[in-house]
């Protein structure tokens, strides 16, 4: 099957939507998900589930979107111009989770697939995705456990492809101005499809059905250490970085806004409390000064 097939990529987004809910709903043994279904005016929708204020999750949404047009925006095609004139499909499931204790890692994940279709002429279509790590408080066995299994995610793919992908997320997940990486990394893919339909179709299951055996164990290590006002502050003032690069420097968000997304269902991914302090610096040799020393700095963590 290396003709591009929209229905098994959309079937598979809509199970791991579901399958990520389910299992984000057993760990925290509270609140469930609220599920808002949507439809954009331009063509396609999409169904958004969000989870705030419970024990476990301060807030944490899983957004599935199917969203097709006539033609992309003139972004859109600034760096590929062969799109321009074309009709696009675009679908993926995206998520962020804010945890409520500091020392549960804040975790994003997304995979995608994009195609674009002109009478007369061989589309061109594309898979992307991946997932990083954003810790409030390095833990070295987290770190191991996360790259291992993103690694797991990428072996039979070959040898080259978890280097290759672990190295272009630390260089996406970058804050050019503050020169600093927005947390521990993970895998970051985009425009692939050099492997044909089918066996591209696969890595990107593959990565979505790493996402919670990378997760899920850190989450349950860490969510019932105790933390005080301290810890907490630290939390927010770092979610501050995850802000900032949403809002400057984040495809996803850009993409969505320009082609006239659901407002809403782009900016879920905000968490819920943030603070910014003006050049402030953690103190030397504090738990605080560690995640800058030891955990910010792109390494092979196995």
């Amino acid at each position: 099957m290396n003709t591009p097939n929209v229905k098994s990529v959309s079937d598979y987004l809509i199970g791991l939507q579901d399958r990520i809910t389910r299992s984000l709903e057993a760990v925290d043994k509270g609140k469930r998900f609220v599920e808002d279904r949507w439809q954009r005016q331009e063509g396609g929708g999409g169904r958004s589930r969000v989870l705030e204020d419970s024990r476990i999750f301060e807030k944490a949404g899983i957004n599935f979107s199917h969203v097709h047009g006539d033609q992309l925006p003139a972004s859109a095609t600034a760096h590929r111009p062969e799109l321009a004139g074309r009709s696009f499909e675009a679908l993926g499931v995206s998520l962020v989770i804010h945890p409520r204790n500091p020392y549960v890692p804040t975790s994003h994940a997304n995979v995608r697939f994009f195609i674009a279709e002109k009478v007369g002429v061989d589309p061109v279509w594309w898979f992307g995705g991946g997932f990083d790590l954003t810790p409030y408080y390095g833990f070295e066995d987290d770190a191991v456990h996360w790259h291992q299994t993103a690694r797991d995610a990428c072996q039979s793919f070959g040898p080259a492809v978890y280097p290759r992908l672990k190295q272009w997320c630390d260089e996406y997940f970058f804050l050019k101005h503050r020169n600093e990486p927005r947390g521990i990394g993970g895998l970051f893919f985009d425009d692939f499809n050099e492997l044909g339909f089918a066996r591209c179709l696969e890595f990107m299951q593959s990565v979505g059905d790493h996402f919670l055996p990378a997760y899920i164990p850190i989450v349950e290590r860490r969510k019932d250490l105790p933390y005080g006002e301290r810890e907490r502050e630290f939390q927010m003032y770092r979610r501050g970085r995850y802000v900032e690069f949403n809002l400057v420097y984040d495809r996803g968000t850009l993409f969505g806004l320009q082609t006239g997304g659901r407002t809403e269902s782009i900016l879920m991914s905000l968490p819920p409390i943030v603070k910014w302090r003006y050049n402030w610096h953690p103190e030397s040799g504090s738990a605080e000064a560690a995640l800058y020393d030891k955990f910010l700095k792109p390494r092979n963590w196995i």
